[in-house]
């Protein structure tokens, strides 16, 4: 893991090919260590992992604080109603308060776009060995959310060698509120840089036409995109053409707000058009694996007859997957802190 040069995780857009590898290799590691009896590695022993979630989390929080338990970190999960934020305190001196507490790898996850990496060149001025993950921060990024789905689907194509060789050439069809959705921002980095041909399925107020550059530069303050060669990216209005020739199939979470600020007319007409079931699967030619990042809204996004058919649906993998994609983020950062700052 000697090329692994980053400080902080707060964008796919920053990725090499090789940064791929190594997490995803790492990830298979952990992935293949057993479910019951002594299961934690001392990779973390000594270190403070703190999650500060901004707003709600289920999945992802819980299942980095478990990645944090297995490698033998100690955890600290800050929660902002009993917090000093409501005395008016800023985020960053909350921030500073934990790091003060000895806390050395911070996972943050915020409604607000760019928090995370706020933080990180806050903390990095201020001279402070930490590293900062970035949990998700606006509609902008979900890098751990990014390469569990990618760890799934190349486990799904490659079980015995999930690396990103496994996506090249696929087609991967991502369906429903791009224009929302951090998740999609993170995937369309990750299935690209991996030689994946993403086409993005929904009505123009949800997926605009833009998108269709979204990966042809990096994005404001990246010199320069280290994937020399990456997938393209196609948008389709059409559910069943976007279907044909598919490998994989992932929907994303439809919010009811949506139809509030008349982007859609209504949730039974979105999932005519562009809801999953096994008969619209079928456009497909071929049984292909479907991905959620949850919470799914049944019928809406999906049926529940297809969410609930292992055959199919991949979307506990995906949150199994979970814990070994985070233990390896958490693995490869903690080895980028100042050495002398890990606490005995």
């Amino acid at each position: 893991m000697s090329d692994w040069t980053h400080r902080h995780v707060l964008d796919l857009a920053a990725f090499s090919l090789s940064d791929f590898a190594t997490v995803l290799e790492l990830a298979q590691r952990f992935r293949a260590m057993p479910t019951s009896g002594a299961r934690k590695l001392p990779a973390l022993q000594g270190r403070l992992v703190t999650t500060l979630f901004f707003e709600p989390s289920t999945r992802t929080r819980s299942s980095f604080e478990l990645a944090a338990r297995r490698l033998s970190a100690d955890v600290v999960s800050f929660t902002p109603g009993s917090s000093s934020l409501s005395k008016g305190e800023s985020l960053l001196d909350t921030v500073r308060t934990y790091v003060a507490m000895g806390a050395e790898l911070l996972v943050v996850r915020h409604r607000a776009t760019a928090v995370p990496q706020q933080l990180a060149e806050a903390l990095d001025a201020a001279g402070e060995s930490v590293a900062v993950l970035n949990g998700g921060d606006g509609l902008h990024s979900h890098p751990s959310q990014g390469l569990l789905d990618l760890f799934t689907l190349a486990r799904h194509f490659a079980p015995d060698a999930p690396a990103p060789e496994a996506l090249r050439g696929r087609r991967i069809v991502i369906v429903g509120d791009v224009l929302h959705s951090r998740v999609a921002r993170s995937n369309l980095w990750a299935l690209t840089a991996c030689g994946a041909e993403v086409v993005l399925c929904g009505p123009p107020t949800l997926v605009p036409e833009a998108f269709a550059d979204f990966v042809a530069a990096p994005p404001p303050g990246q010199a320069r995109d280290p994937v020399t060669a990456r997938g393209l990216v196609r948008i389709e209005r059409d559910l069943d053409t976007a279907l044909a020739g598919a490998d994989a199939v992932m929907t994303l979470r439809l919010q009811q707000e949506r139809m509030q600020q008349n982007l859609l007319t209504s949730l039974d007409g979105y999932h005519r058009r562009y809801g999953l079931t096994h008969g619209r699967l079928a456009a497909c030619g071929r049984p292909v694996p479907v991905l959620h990042p949850g919470p799914v809204n049944r019928g809406v996004e999906m049926s529940g007859a297809l969410l609930d058919d292992p055959a199919v649906s991949l979307v506990e993998e995906q949150v199994r997957n979970g814990i070994p994609i985070r233990m390896a983020l958490l693995y490869l950062l903690q080895s980028s802190l100042n050495p002398s700052s890990k606490r005995p």
